[in-house]
C-alpha cells in the first residue's frame, strides 16, 4: 500500500511539472506571437534560442523570415494550444493557427530549456487535417 500511495503522489507531481512546463512553454509561444503582431521583431527575436538567433544574426532577418514564410504567425486571427509531446527529451509545442483568410495551420514548435527559460527551438508546419496535397 505505501509504494502505492508513494507511486501516486510522485505521478501527480509529475503531472504538475508537466503542466508548469506547457504553461511556460505556452506563455513563451504566445508572448512571440504578441511581438510579431506589433511589429516587434526585437522582442520577438529574444524567445528565440541561441541557435536560431545565431541563423538569422539579426531581428530584421528574423522578422522578415517571419513574414515571409510564416504569415499565418506574423497576423493570426486565432491561436489554440494543442498537445505537448516529448520526443526523446524534447519538448514540441503543437499550435493550431487560423489565419486572417481563415485557412487553419498546424505549427509544431520544438522547444529547448535554457538557463533563461524556454526557448523555441524551430517551427515546422504540419498537414493540417482535411487538407490534401
Amino acid at each position: 500500500m505505501r509504494k502505492w500511495m508513494m507511486g501516486a503522489v510522485l505521478a501527480a507531481s509529475m503531472t504538475g511539472a508537466a503542466f508548469a512546463q506547457g504553461t511556460e512553454i505556452q506563455g513563451v509561444i504566445g508572448n512571440q506571437i504578441e511581438a510579431f503582431k506589433s511589429d516587434n521583431f526585437e522582442e520577438a527575436f529574444s524567445f528565440a534560442s541561441p541557435g536560431i538567433r545565431g541563423i538569422f544574426g539579426t531581428p530584421e532577418n528574423f522578422g522578415r523570415m517571419v513574414t515571409q514564410g510564416y504569415p499565418m504567425v506574423w497576423r493570426p486571427a486565432e491561436v489554440t494550444y494543442l498537445g505537448l509531446d516529448d520526443e526523446n527529451g524534447v519538448l514540441s509545442q503543437t499550435v493550431r493557427i487560423v489565419d486572417a483568410d481563415g485557412a487553419t495551420h498546424l505549427l509544431k514548435y520544438r522547444m529547448l530549456e535554457t538557463d533563461d527559460g524556454w526557448k523555441i527551438n524551430g517551427v515546422q508546419l504540419l498537414e493540417a487535417p482535411g487538407v490534401s496535397a
